[in-house]
């Protein structure tokens, strides 16, 4: 496996540990949200251009120009174990919130994250991690 694969799911892993934290904050505080959120922003991109590195290793010619969306479709055939409909989710709430703020929306983001994206983010981990596992301990 590449050497800049394994640096971009290090990443992944190392972002994932800081977010997972975000439930222990103080969420009513719109400053603490917006880090939430911007975090969130972060993992998501490190986690389709993750599945776009691991498609080119597997091979797949998605990965030469691939869309976040068209890699996310792809990387669900190759790994199962993903939810392709959160991760669609994901791509959306980055989209549209990235434009905007509101307050309302901002917490009601932050409330989807803890209890519908980072479970994903991690359970994703963890396929990757048994998947491919022999090759990352290597690193």
């Amino acid at each position: 496996m590449e050497r800049c694969c394994m640096k971009r799911f290090d990443s992944y892993a190392s972002a994932l540990s800081v977010l997972k934290t975000a439930h222990e904050q103080d969420l009513a505080n719109e400053f603490i949200q917006g880090g939430v959120i911007d975090k969130f922003f972060v993992q998501f991109e490190l986690g389709w251009k993750l599945f776009k590195q691991l498609l080119s290793y597997e091979g797949d010619p998605v990965s030469a120009s691939g869309s976040p969306r068209d890699i996310i479709k792809v990387a669900y055939r190759y790994f199962d174990c993903m939810d392709e409909d959160t991760w669609l989710c994901m791509l959306r709430d980055r989209n549209n919130t990235s434009h905007e703020y509101d307050s309302t929306k901002a917490r009601a983001l932050v409330d989807v994250i803890i209890e519908r994206y980072i479970p994903e983010f991690q359970h994703v981990e963890d396929c990757l991690r048994e998947r491919y596992g022999k090759l990352l301990d290597r690193m």
